[in-house]
């Protein structure tokens, strides 16, 4: 590791200690695994063009609210003509309309109160538009919008054609209900309490290591992949340099891998 540490890469503790976590993880003869899911994704723009380049050949999970998609983002998506497409981009289902439903409390497109059969119609229809539109690089998977999904909920998925969940946080269960899997994502890179721009390299860095800590302690579950969590329509400079050299960092780490969403939600491709 001795050739991380001689570079740019420790302008604060952080950064040090990531390396030194994932040393820990090396000298144990493990490997630390993470992914990654961005969110809102509905049209093919310039922004999200840029996003990919940043993330190289890195996998990425993009959610897509199914009823703002446009066509032209699956065409961005199986152009092998774009120079961002060195590794390919799989989608699963950011809610329907990214609509905020909640009556009270926190905003939530699928709170409590809602009725059963309103929500199963929002979910198969989602479904159904995004496999339409991206095929087999639709995963029937649901990652709500702001993360929330009334757990009252969690049996219809199974019908409405998903088969997992991703909502933010170390997962109480691998499959809350019969025939749902559930992997998270655990770092949020947007300070959406104060400008929505990049949280800081303190926060990431320490939720990053806080999270593979747990798991390398068994304090959380071991086999949740560390998620980390971007919006690339707000994706600030700061953010991109972060996720450049955390990127630089962990691709260079012989204990580390990145997970493409298909290894991340295999347990719920399989056919039952």
């Amino acid at each position: 590791m001795s050739e991380l540490l001689s570079g740019d890469f420790t302008t604060t503790n952080g950064w040090s200690d990531l390396i030194d976590e994932l040393d820990r993880w090396k000298k144990e003869g493990r490997t630390a695994t993470l992914w990654w899911r961005d969110d809102d994704a509905v049209l093919a723009t310039e922004r999200l063009n840029h996003f990919a380049s940043i993330a190289r050949d890195t996998p990425i999970a993009l959610a897509v609210i199914p009823a703002s998609a446009n066509p032209e983002l699956a065409s961005w998506l199986i152009d092998s003509a774009n120079p961002s497409m060195t590794k390919p981009i799989v989608v699963v289902q950011h809610g329907w309309s990214h609509a905020n439903n909640a009556v009270n409390g926190k905003k939530s497109e699928f709170p409590p109160e809602r009725s059963g059969p309103s929500v199963a119609s929002d979910l198969a229809a989602g479904c159904a538009r995004l496999s339409t539109l991206f095929g087999a690089r639709a995963l029937p998977v649901l990652a709500p919008p702001w993360n929330r999904f009334a757990c009252r909920f969690l049996p219809l998925l199974p019908a409405c054609g998903l088969r997992a969940i991703s909502r933010f946080g170390p997962r109480r269960a691998a499959r809350p209900v019969p025939g749902v899997v559930e992997v998270n994502v655990h770092v949020d890179l947007v300070a959406w309490a104060v400008n929505r721009g990049f949280v800081g390299e303190e926060a990431a860095l320490g939720s990053i290591i806080g999270h593979l800590r747990a798991r390398r302690w068994a304090e959380a579950n071991v086999d949740e992949p560390t998620g980390i969590l971007t919006h690339h329509l707000i994706q600030d400079a700061a953010t991109e340099r972060f996720l450049s050299r955390l990127l630089t960092i962990t691709r260079g780490h012989s204990a580390t891998r990145w997970l493409d969403a298909t290894e991340v939600f295999s347990e719920a491709l399989c056919p039952p």
